[in-house]
C-alpha cells in the first residue's frame, strides 16, 4: 500500500537529532517543526528541530523523561505564523520502536495544548538507537493516525515503514536487486524530469524496477530525429507529434497498469509540475538545460527530496583541420537535502542560466546551438548516442539502489559525484566533503507561498 502520510527528514538533521537523543543511555527530547508539501497526500518535511537541553529536564532515565513546557511554547512561537505542524520527539534508548502507555498518557495531556494554541494537525514521535523513527499525527479531537513512512535522505536513504514494525521491532531491510526491493519500490513515487535521451531510459528502468508511481515531466513532442534514442517512441508517434510523456505513459500501461504513470507535458518551471514533483519520494533529473536542473535543485531542497542528476557530453577538438572526439563522458550527481546542491557544485551558474535564456530567445544563434548539442562543435540533429545514454541512465539508477538498499563496499558518502570517461576508460568519484556548501534558505520551505520563494509562482488572486 502506498503511504498516505509521510515525514521527510534531511540526513544532516537526523544526525543532529540522533546525537542529542542518544547521548548517554537516558531518554532525551526534541521538538520538530514541520512544513507541508503540496497535496493531495499528507507529506511533511522537518524544517527545524528544537533540542531540549539535557540539564533542563527535571527527570531523565532510560525509560522516562520529564521536560519543561517552555520549549513547547518556543515551538508554538516558531510554528504558529505559518500554521506549521509540531511533533514532540523523544528517544527510547532501549530500542523499543513502539509508543508505550506512558507515551499515550503524556500525549493526552500535552497535545491538546498545542491545538488550543493553533493548527489542525500535530503529533508525537520516538527514535531508537538504530536511528529508527516512528511518528503518529493527531487531529483536534485527539484521534491518531500513524505516519506510514519516515524517509531520511542522507548519505543513505533510509525508509522506516510503520506497518513493517512488529511489537516494536522493525523488519529487516530489503536486499538490493531482489523481489523484496521491487515490492518496496511499489510503495514509492519517482519523478523523471526529461523523457528524452537519458530520461526515457531512466523512466523505463524506474517503471520496470517497480516504482508505484512514475511522474513524467517534459514539454516536448516526439520527432523523427528523436527515434534513435528515445525508448518506446515510434514513427507513428513522430508523425502525429505525440507528446513524449503521453507516449511513454502509454508504454508503461502496456507492461504495468493504469495509474502508474502520471504525464505532465510541460516544463518543470510550472506550478503544476513543481507540485507534482514535490509529492514524490525521489527525483531523477535527466535534462540538458541549466534551468531544468535549477528547478529540480530548488524542489529537492524545498521538499527534502533526494535528487539524482545525470549529464553526458562528447567534447571535440580540431586535429589537422578535422573534427575529432576528445572524450565521451558522463556525470552522476547525488544531492541530499541539506548537503551541497547542484548550484554549490557548479552544475549551473547565474552566467550559464543567463546564456541559456539568450539562446532561447535567439534560436538562430549558431554558436549557442552548437554548445547545446551532445557533440560539441558539430550541429548533429540525430546523434547516435543511445549507448552513452544507456550507460549513464543505468549508472543513475544504480546510484539510487546503492543509496536505498546499500551494497557498496565503501561508504556512500564517497560517491556524491561519479564522473566517467569512455575515451580514457576511467571513472572518478567525489565525496560529499569535496564540495562547498552554502546556506540554503529554501531548505524544508515546503509549500509556503510563493512556491520555491519565486514571485512568478505566487497564486493568482
Amino acid at each position: 500500500m502506498k503511504p498516505e502520510r509521510t515525514l521527510a527528514i534531511a540526513g544532516v538533521m537526523h544526525a543532529a537529532l540522533f546525537k542529542h537523543l542518544m547521548a548517554d543511555g537516558n531518554e532525551a527530547a526534541a521538538i520538530l517543526v514541520c512544513a507541508r508539501s503540496p497535496g493531495p497526500r499528507q507529506r511533511l518535511v522537518v524544517r527545524e528541530a528544537i533540542l531540549v537541553p539535557h540539564d533542563a529536564c527535571p527527570l531523565r532515565k532510560p525509560d522516562a523523561i520529564v521536560w519543561p513546557g517552555s520549549y513547547i511554547e518556543n515551538a508554538i512561537d516558531v510554528a504558529e505564523p505559518e500554521e506549521l505542524v509540531v511533533i514532540l520527539l523523544h528517544s527510547h534508548p532501549g530500542g523499543w520502536l513502539q509508543f508505550s502507555h506512558i507515551d499515550d498518557e503524556s500525549d493526552a495531556r500535552v497535545i491538546p495544548g498545542l491545538f488550543h494554541a493553533f493548527g489542525n494537525c500535530h503529533g508525537s514521535a520516538i527514535m531508537t538507537p538504530d536511528g529508527g523513527v516512528r511518528v503518529r499525527l493527531y487531529a483536534p479531537d485527539m484521534t491518531a493516525q500513524p505516519v506510514d513512512l519516515v524517509i531520511i535522505a542522507g548519505d543513505d536513504i533510509r525508509l522506516w515503514w510503520n506497518d513493517s514494525i512488529d511489537d516494536g521491532v522493525p523488519a529487516d531491510r530489503s536486499l538490493a536487486f531482489t523481489g523484496d526491493m521491487t515490492a518496496e519500490l511499489s510503495r514509492l513515487s519517482a519523478c523523471i524530469v526529461g523523457v528524452s535521451g537519458t530520461g526515457s531510459i531512466s523512466a523505463e528502468e524506474a517503471a520496470r524496477m517497480g516504482f508505484g508511481t512514475v511522474v513524467l515531466i517534459d514539454p516536448d513532442k516526439v520527432e523523427t530525429k528523436n527515434l534513435n534514442r528515445i525508448l518506446n517512441a515510434t514513427r507513428e508517434d513522430a508523425e502525429r507529434a505525440v507528446s513524449k510523456v503521453d507516449m511513454f505513459a502509454d508504454a508503461i500501461v502496456r507492461h504495468r497498469s493504469d495509474g502508474v504513470a502520471i504525464p505532465i507535458a510541460d516544463t518543470l518551471g510550472t506550478r503544476e509540475a513543481i507540485e507534482a514533483a514535490g509529492q514524490c519520494d525521489v527525483i531523477f533529473c535527466c535534462v540538458d538545460s541549466k534551468e531544468g536542473r535549477m528547478f529540480a535543485d530548488l524542489i529537492a531542497s524545498a521538499f527534502l527530496i533526494p535528487l539524482f542528476d545525470v549529464g553526458v557530453t562528447i567534447p571535440t577538438f580540431i586535429d589537422e583541420g578535422k573534427v575529432a572526439i576528445a572524450d565521451v563522458s558522463g556525470r552522476i550527481d547525488y544531492v541530499q537535502p541539506g548537503g551541497s546542491t547542484l548550484a554549490d557544485r557548479g552544475v549551473y551558474t547565474p552566467e550559464g542560466l543567463s546564456a541559456e535564456h539568450l539562446q532561447r530567445v535567439d534560436p538562430d544563434a549558431y554558436r549557442e546551438q552548437l554548445a547545446a548539442g551532445y557533440i560539441k562543435g558539430i550541429l548533429e540533429e540525430a546523434p547516435s548516442v543511445i549507448t552513452l545514454n544507456m550507460r549513464s541512465a543505468s549508472a543513475l539508477m544504480n546510484e539510487f539502489v546503492a543509496r536505498t538498499f546499500p551494497f557498496r563496499q565503501e561508504p556512500n558518502r564517497n560517491y556524491a559525484r561519479t564522473a566517467f570517461s569512455l575515451a580514457a576508460c576511467d571513472e572518478d568519484h567525489y565525496s560529499e566533503d569535496a564540495f562547498p556548501r552554502q546556506e540554503n534558505p529554501l531548505l524544508a520551505r515546503g509549500a509556503k507561498e510563493p512556491l520555491l520563494g519565486l514571485p512568478q509562482f505566487r497564486p493568482a488572486r
